[in-house]
């Protein structure tokens, strides 16, 4: 494999933080991807609009960023976590968190021709679900061989809406719709954190693939050294206990995405290696080295390949599109302590696979 970097965003005082994105192909044969832009501080809550650049060669280039929503058209200061997916009609749906001062929020989907106007947005969670705090990663919506959209939440309890009792420990939820994004249902599936009082995080910052079986395989991180994984064979009704995966991680996200010219699976993730005793440098959270593995059927995968190695920089939230069935674009944060962090700056790879 050879890999290209094809675009680079670092941080600056306008903006301090450019981070976690999504790819989606248009009607028009162009290339969006859209990502969380900060302005006014890099916390996960500091102000933040959904930005964008576009591709005409197939990713080998991409234009200048430019505002695509702003958080003001939700009346909020923060909007961010971008999720794109193909339509059946062509179009492209934009999924992203909206936050409110007040500790509550809300995940919804637009629609999109061209990458510049965009519909009303549209709540993907439902009022009868229950009103604590959700996380949902970039790049995590998946469109099941059923033709169903499917949402993986970390749900966190939040009795009191203002964060003063915010409970770090998520279990899993799944949101799906079966009329492409018109209307959404909670499923009665959830994955619950096993060894709770041995763990800060649960299950957080879940992910989803369906495997050549038809099942679906969820994955979520943990402070448990590992990655977590469970299975559903009964389309989301209920789900396997969760146990340890083979991906060993920091508490960093892993993502994983099907080749949908081959059916080849890939996953990008940060692997600990010679944990006991190792330094971890500062800002970087021990999201280093950057890897991929591949796998023919979504769960025997190969030898790494390691992307990034710098061990003074942390790497984290990635994205993978595929342009072509010989091309990978990948997406991710990175940064070190002279970036003030390792979620600030953005880079995009062209993988030639």
């Amino acid at each position: 494999m050879t890999v290209k970097t094809v675009f680079v965003q670092r941080a600056d005082e306008k903006n301090p933080r450019s981070s976690e994105g999504d790819f989606v192909r248009l009607p028009n044969g162009r290339i969006l991807f859209a990502y969380s832009r900060f302005h006014g501080g890099s916390h996960d809550h500091s102000p933040s609009d959904i930005a964008g650049l576009f591709s005409d060669d197939n990713g080998k280039s991409f234009t200048p960023p430019q505002t695509l929503i702003t958080a003001g058209e939700h009346h909020t200061e923060n909007i961010m976590s971008v999720s794109l997916v193909t339509l059946k009609n062509g179009d492209a749906g934009i999924f992203y968190l909206v936050k409110q001062p007040d500790g509550t929020n809300d995940y919804v989907m637009r629609r999109t021709k061209d990458g510049i106007t965009f519909s009303e947005a549209k709540s993907c969670i439902p009022k009868t679900s229950s009103q604590s705090y959700y996380v949902i990663n970039n790049g995590r919506i998946l469109r099941a061989s059923t033709g169903r959209l499917i949402i993986p939440a970390a749900l966190h309890r939040n009795s009191d809406y203002n964060l003063t009792r915010f409970d770090g420990r998520a279990l899993v939820v799944f949101f799906y719709s079966d009329d492409d994004g018109d209307t959404w249902h909670e499923a009665p599936g959830m994955i619950f954190p096993p060894h709770a009082a041995r763990t800060q995080t649960g299950l957080q910052e879940p992910g989803i693939i369906e495997l050549p079986s038809g099942a679906l395989y969820a994955y979520a991180r943990t402070d448990l050294y590992c990655q977590y994984e469970s299975i559903s064979v009964d389309n989301l009704n209920s789900w396997s206990p969760a146990q340890p995966s083979p991906f060993s991680s920091p508490a960093s996200p892993l993502s994983i995405r099907q080749n949908p010219f081959t059916g080849e699976y890939f996953a990008v993730w940060n692997p600990i290696p010679n944990y006991f005793g190792r330094e971890i440098a500062p800002r970087t959270a021990g999201r280093t080295p950057l890897a991929m593995a591949r796998s023919q059927n979504g769960h025997d995968f190969s030898a790494l390949f390691v992307l990034e190695s710098d061990s003074t920089k942390g790497f984290c939230y990635p994205s993978l599109f595929f342009p072509d069935a010989n091309t990978l674009l990948l997406s991710y944060c990175f940064g070190g302590e002279e970036d003030d962090g390792f979620l600030n700056c953005l880079k995009i790879v062209r993988i030639s696979i």
